[in-house]
């Protein structure tokens, strides 16, 4: 009699015990305290954790159990699988966001490699996607701008924190999560300027805020805010009616009904004030390094896309020197001699 094998426990099931230390379910939250440990932001720990979550099932269907079975081809397997993939409205994944899962997938095999929880990097040699290099949304004119901004209404307490929380992001061109975490002590109105605190990469930098934007800061501040704030007071500027910080969906969804109210019809929600600041300075003679430190950018590349939207100097040059924009020399009259 020939005797039956023990029925195989799947891979799912196996692969979810915390306690095999050498599976990657196991291996992630050691990777993700690792990062916490070397000080990145706590944005960068959650979407790498959230990054992460779709490969580990992926793994989990094909018994890619452990560490040492992730290989180069299980990752060129699963490069090809983000290229394939639909959104419930059937639109593939944009190269950005491929690239995204991807750099989340190398960072936990680079981190596993060095630790030595594997013999060498299975993606040492992976080819990432090309990512499209897409302009930024259309930036608001500045006349749109006054369109959005005199729209609020600011007799409620909401209108005027919303009026202020814009006016800020105009002057300044501050992140949405800069402008939550800004707190009282950040602004010197004496000064004009603010300082963000552990911006994009844990940086600080001081930006300056226009007369305007403070004259509204200080209405909120005055009449809403401690109508707002209730014990223990953190210090955030911007509150909830609840005495809460603002997050950055609430930030988004403000900056988009405030627009849609005014009857802008362009695309961006609060981030579109950032590149609006942006395009008008550059547009207005500021240096483009200027704008590389007033954006907060670590790379001048990424400021230098403003440069392909202020397409006003552009075409100031483009009607002075296009030869069909100059003004033609009237035909000679017959008999006459054109070289006269």
């Amino acid at each position: 009699m020939v005797a039956r094998k023990p029925p195989r426990r799947s891979a799912k099931k196996e692969t979810k015990d915390a306690s095999d230390p050498r599976s990657l379910r196991a291996l992630v939250p050691r990777h993700l305290e690792w990062m916490r440990v070397q000080n990145y932001s706590s944005f960068t720990i959650t979407s790498r954790d959230y990054g992460l979550r779709p490969f580990l099932d992926w793994c989990e269907e094909r018994a890619v159990i452990h560490a040492v079975d992730v290989t180069a081809s299980v990752l060129e397997d699963y490069k090809r699988r983000l290229f394939h993939q639909r959104k419930q409205d059937g639109r593939p994944l944009r190269r950005s966001t491929q690239t995204r899962a991807l750099v989340n997938v190398l960072g936990l095999m680079k981190w596993l490699a060095k630790r030595g929880l594997i013999l060498t990097n299975p993606g040492a040699l992976l080819e990432m996607p090309r990512v499209e290099k897409n302009l930024p949304h259309s930036a608001l004119t500045p006349a749109e701008v006054e369109q959005v901004l005199g729209a609020i209404d600011v007799t409620q307490p909401l209108g005027l924190r919303d009026r202020a929380i814009l006016e800020m992001a105009y002057s300044t061109g501050m992140r949405r999560t800069e402008l939550r975490n800004v707190k009282l002590g950040d602004v010197d109105a004496e000064r004009g300027t603010v300082v963000v605190r552990q911006g994009k990469g844990k940086k600080d930098r001081v930006v300056p805020i226009g007369e305007r934007a403070l004259a509204w800061l200080e209405k909120y501040l005055e009449e809403v805010r401690p109508f707002f704030a209730t014990d223990p007071d953190e210090g955030e500027i911007f509150l909830t009616r609840e005495g809460r910080s603002l997050n950055v969906a609430t930030l988004t969804v403000m900056g988009k009904r405030c627009r849609d109210h005014a009857g802008v019809a362009k695309p961006g929600s609060l981030h579109i004030y950032r590149h609006s600041a942006a395009t008008g300075m550059l547009e207005g003679g500021a240096d483009i390094r200027v704008i590389q430190e007033f954006l907060g950018h670590a790379n001048l590349t990424s400021t230098q896309v403003y440069t392909k939207v202020a397409i006003q100097t552009l075409k100031a040059v483009h009607q002075r020197t296009h030869p069909a924009e100059r003004p033609r020399q009237p035909d000679p009259k017959p008999g006459e001699d054109s070289k006269a």
